[in-house]
C-alpha cells in the first residue's frame, strides 16, 4: 500500500486509515514471533515521532507487543475502524472521542499522548498578515481566520481568546486551510490570519507577518492536543492488552519527553516523514505525557458548547477510562 506522507504538525479531529506501517516502525533486531500484534492509527505528523521512536527503541516489545502503525489522514473513519475491530487503538485530537461519546458509540480515552505548553513558546499560534493591520486577538473579529480543521480545538480556543480580549467571536469567518498552504493564502490575501504550528509560525514571522496569540495558552494552558483512544468493549474484554499497552505507552512518552532522547525522537521524524532535515532538527515538539488532565478537557468541551461547536457535554465519567 502507498505510504502516506504529510507536512501537518498538529493533529486533526479524526483519523482515516490510509496505508500500512512504515518499515522503520519495528525494531530491526527483534522478531515478532512471541509478541502480540497490535494495530494503532496515528497521523503522519511530527508528534507521532514519540510512538515511532518508542517502537524502534524496543519499548513496546519489552511489554510483549509488536505495534503496526497505520498512517492516517483527515476524515472520520478512525472511530468506525475502532468499533469494527480493524484497529486496536488510535491517537487523535479530543474532539473525535467527544463526538463519539455524544453518539454513545462506546469509544473511550485511556490516556493522554501530547499537550501544549502552559508557558513559554507554545506549539501553535495565530499569525496575521502584515497587510491586515491586525495586532491583537480582539481584532480578529470579522476577519477571515484559517484553521486546519473546522469545529475543533483551533477555532474553539481562538474564539475564546478573541472574547477574552474584548472582541466578538461570533463574527470570525473561519476558513479551512491545510497548514502548508497558509503562507501562500496569506500572501494572496485570501485570509487575514491563520492558526499554525511550527515551523510555520517562525516562517511567517520571519517574512514580516504578525504574531497575534497562542490561543491554547490564552484560554486552556497545557491543553491536551492528542489523546489515546480505544473502545469500552476492548477495555472490558481484554484487560491484559490494555494493561500492557498502557505500560508501554507510558514508558514511551516518558522516554520521548526526556531530553536525553531528543535526538532519537527527531531521527524518528526523519525516518518517517519527508521533512527537510533542518525542519526535523528544529521543529518544536509538544509536551509528551500519559496522564490525562480531566479539568482541561472539560474546559475545552465547555467552550465548544458555548460557541456551539458541540450541542452538549460528553459524559466524562464514561469517556475517560484511564487506569
Amino acid at each position: 500500500m502507498k505510504k502516506v506522507i504529510a507536512l501537518g504538525l498538529v493533529a486533526i479531529t479524526a483519523i482515516a486509515l490510509t496505508g500500512c506501517t512504515d518499515s522503520d516502525s519495528s525494531p530491526s533486531d527483534q522478531t515478532d514471533g512471541d509478541l502480540r500484534q497490535v494495530r494503532v492509527a496515528a497521523l503522519p505528523i511530527t508528534e507521532t515521532a514519540a510512538l515511532w521512536g518508542g517502537i524502534k527503541a524496543g519499548l513496546f516489545a519489552k511489554h510483549g507487543l509488536a505495534v503496526e502503525v497505520l498512517p492516517a489522514q483527515g476524515g472520520a473513519q478512525a472511530i468506525p475502524a475502532l468499533i469494527n475491530g480493524d484497529i486496536d487503538f488510535a491517537i487523535g485530537q479530543p474532539f473525535g472521542p467527544f463526538r463519539a461519546d455524544l453518539q454513545d458509540l462506546g469509544v473511550v480515552v485511556i490516556g493522554n499522548y501530547a499537550s501544549s505548553y502552559a508557558e513559554g513558546d507554545d506549539i501553535n499560534a495565530v499569525v496575521a498578515s502584515a497587510k491586515s493591520g491586525i495586532t491583537r486577538p480582539a481584532e480578529l473579529a470579522g476577519k477571515r481566520v484559517s484553521v486546519n480543521s473546522l469545529g475543533a480545538a483551533g477555532d474553539v480556543t481562538i474564539m475564546a481568546a478573541v472574547e477574552k480580549d474584548g472582541g466578538d467571536p461570533s463574527t470570525i469567518k473561519f476558513v479551512e486551510v491545510a497548514f502548508p498552504d497558509v503562507p501562500a493564502q496569506l500572501e494572496a490575501d485570501n485570509i487575514d490570519a491563520a492558526w499554525v504550528p511550527e515551523p510555520f509560525v517562525t516562517q511567517l514571522r520571519g517574512r514580516g507577518d504578525t504574531f497575534i496569540v497562542a490561543p491554547y495558552q490564552a484560554v486552556v494552558p497545557g491543553l491536551a492536543t492528542l489523546t489515546t483512544i480505544t473502545t469500552k468493549e476492548k477495555v472490558d474484554s481484554d484487560a491484559k492488552l490494555i494493561e500492557d499497552f498502557t505500560a508501554a505507552m507510558k514508558e514511551t512518552l516518558e522516554w520521548a519527553q526526556d531530553s536525553a532522547n531528543e535526538a532519537a525522537v527527531r531521527q524518528a521524524i526523519k525516518d518517517n516523514l519527508e521533512l527537510p532535515e533542518p525542519v526535523a532538527d528544529s521543529v518544536k515538539l509538544p509536551a509528551f505525557g500519559w496522564e490525562l488532565d480531566r479539568t482541561s478537557l472539560q474546559t475545552l468541551a465547555e467552550l465548544a458548547q458555548k460557541y456551539k461547536v458541540l450541542d452538549q457535554q460528553p459524559n466524562f465519567d464514561r469517556l475517560l477510562q484511564q487506569k
